[in-house]
């Protein structure tokens, strides 16, 4: 683990021209400290010690911020967006999950420490990965009586540039879902599998609509050719950004305030997606 010089020159914040006490860390400093602290799963304390040894060892003289600074800063902390393709880059297939995730507090501590039963609290993250590149380039965190499919257009509002498809399980195939794609990129293909008792719409005679399309082709070669024909096993590629996820980032949320959860949730996307960019393995068919 290193400082660049560049990291050093921008630790401290710049001053402040209005009123109000002057910052004494920059965004970058606060993002460093959080970004540890998702992915070595620490508490804001340990975070800080943690970063004021890397400090010490490096031999750098740099101010070290405190918990209740972290804390506090987490609330309005605005962290890079993914970087997205440009409109004149290749389209985008889009393939979108979600997940539970758990919350910290006094529940998960009684029962680790007596056993306790008890009913635990949790919020939904829906994510957006390009299956090119696997980087995060959307997330959505809700409450868990929110539906999945009602988090597309807010998804598709993140993602820059052009979508060639959107990729999802059957718990999008609904018409809003289909509505809110072809709103954003009209050229779009959506692939998500049809429920067992699919029809076709009232207008699938005189105007079809995309998925009549895929109810049709359904009843004349099955659903297993339509599942490979449209390329919905990419959708595995999701499955595997959640299981990164759990691995490095983990399955719960350690914010006890919603305030401070989005942005616990934006810093370990940066995370992951900072990882990739030092490297990613790549996958060839040998037989």
């Amino acid at each position: 683990m290193w400082f660049t010089d560049e990291a050093v020159a921008a630790w401290a914040a710049e001053p402040r021209t209005s009123r109000g006490g002057q910052p004494w860390y920059s965004p970058l400093a606060i993002l460093t400290a959080l970004t540890l602290r998702a992915v070595f799963r620490l508490a804001y304390r340990q975070a800080e010690g943690l970063i004021g040894s890397i400090v010490g060892l490096l031999g750098i003289s740099l101010r070290v911020p405190d918990h209740t600074t972290l804390s506090r800063r987490a609330a309005t902390l605005d962290v890079p967006r993914p970087r997205n393709a440009g409109a004149d880059s290749e389209p985008m297939h889009l393939l979108v999950d979600s997940m539970g995730m758990k919350l910290c507090g006094k529940g998960e501590w009684l029962l680790e420490k007596h056993g306790t039963a008890t009913r635990r609290s949790w919020r939904t993250l829906h994510l957006g990965v390009d299956a090119d590149t696997g980087r995060i380039v959307a997330s959505m965190l809700t409450l868990k009586e929110v539906d999945d499919a009602s988090q597309v257009g807010p998804l598709l509002d993140q993602v820059a540039g052009y979508v060639a498809s959107f990729t999802a399980d059957g718990a999008y195939d609904q018409d809003r879902v289909y509505a809110a794609v072809a709103k954003r990129h009209p050229e779009a293909a959506v692939v998500a599998p049809l429920r067992a008792n699919a029809v076709p719409s009232d207008m699938a005679e005189s105007a079809p609509t995309q998925r009549d399309g895929h109810v049709q082709h359904i009843a004349r070669h099955g659903r297993m050719k339509r599942q490979s024909a449209s390329g919905y096993n990419t959708r595995a590629r999701v499955e595997a950004t959640m299981n990164r996820w759990k691995q490095v980032i983990g399955d719960e949320l350690r914010a006890h305030s919603d305030e401070r959860r989005p942005t616990e949730v934006a810093v370990a996307v940066h995370a992951l997606n900072r990882m990739l960019d030092f490297g990613r393995p790549s996958y060839v068919r040998v037989a």
